[in-house]
């Protein structure tokens, strides 16, 4: 058999048991949570009779076994659940939110990209005053918490120099120009920490590739140090980039949950914090999942974009 194509099937031969045993986890520390959900729904109004109604209602009262079989089942089926609050079906819910989650994640992952390769690149063959002022960001960007940045954007941006609205959100198809004034300030959050790690593998990776011997010949040939550079020194330096791109990228959408409340965006990340404040269950479990098998999916793209950008991970992932 191909090795390339026996190693797509051995990737994705592994996701299948990691969702199973994200479901899992997720299922179980979603119980953990201290607080009863019926009688957050109910208040003031809750007696022994009627949360044990509810109770029976929800099936929450039904073995931890017997929930996370219908819960799973309802997944495979497309079918999430449904709201303890709103009533409304999880699977509505989630394809109102998603796009938005997926939006901020992908213009922050582009911006990132678009700043933290070239400074990158840079930082490794330019001049002293290049290295210091990259390393000044990669340590600026990753010691700062995205929500401390985020209040700094928001009372720079928007409450002093009233450049950009504070919180909110358009939908793109309603408004593109309205949409992407509203999603500079939670991107921008994103982006920065990403682009300093970015900048500093992508430096490392391309000093480890400009000594090699290959490099020396192209410059003893006579050929343009720009094509050095970017033709062959950045492509064998692909494989570590690409890498903590990806893994990056699923970090984008952990960091999404902090942004989207903080900017008051209808995403997947505002959505769970709500339901976590009210204990309900399924709009937890459900906004996990989502979340987790993008990560999870995320990390497969990788790995075959990596083993094809470089056949000898491919060859030592079927060894």
């Amino acid at each position: 058999m191909n090795p390339r194509l026996l190693f797509v099937l051995r990737r994705l031969g592994l996701t299948i048991p990691v969702l199973f045993v994200m479901s899992v986890v997720i299922f179980l520390i979603i119980r953990l949570v201290p607080g009863d959900p019926v009688r957050t729904m109910l208040g003031f109004r809750a007696t022994p009779e009627s949360v044990a109604q509810v109770r029976a209602q929800l099936h929450l009262d039904d073995p931890l076994w017997t929930q996370y079989r219908d819960w799973v089942a309802g997944v495979l089926h497309g079918d999430f659940g449904q709201d303890f609050v709103s009533k409304a079906p999880l699977s509505e819910l989630l394809a109102q939110r998603v796009p938005v989650t997926l939006e901020i994640t992908l213009l922050s992952m582009v911006l990132a990209v678009a700043v933290g390769v070239p400074l990158g690149v840079r930082a490794a063959v330019g001049g002293r005053w290049v290295r210091r002022l990259t390393e000044g960001f990669v340590v600026f960007g990753i010691s700062v918490p995205d929500f401390w940045l985020g209040i700094m954007l928001v009372l720079v941006c928007a409450g002093t120099m009233m450049w950009l609205p504070p919180s909110g959100y358009v939908p793109f198809m309603e408004d593109p120009g309205g949409n992407l004034t509203y999603m500079i300030l939670p991107v921008l959050t994103l982006a920065v920490a990403e682009a300093a790690y970015i900048i500093r593998t992508t430096r490392g990776a391309m000093l480890g590739v400009i000594g090699r011997p290959f490099i020396v010949y192209l410059r003893a040939k006579g050929t343009k140090e720009r094509s050095i550079v970017y033709r062959h020194a950045l492509r064998n330096a692909a494989t570590p980039i690409a890498t903590v791109i990806g893994i990056q990228f699923g970090v984008l959408l952990g960091g999404a949950i902090v942004v989207e409340t903080l900017f008051a965006l209808p995403g997947v990340g505002r959505l769970i914090v709500t339901a976590i404040n009210q204990r309900n269950y399924p709009v937890v479990q459900a906004g996990l999942f989502v979340v987790a098998t993008l990560f999870i999916l995320v990390s497969l793209i990788t790995d075959l974009v990596v083993g094809f950008i470089d056949p000898q991970v491919s060859d030592r992932g079927d060894s």
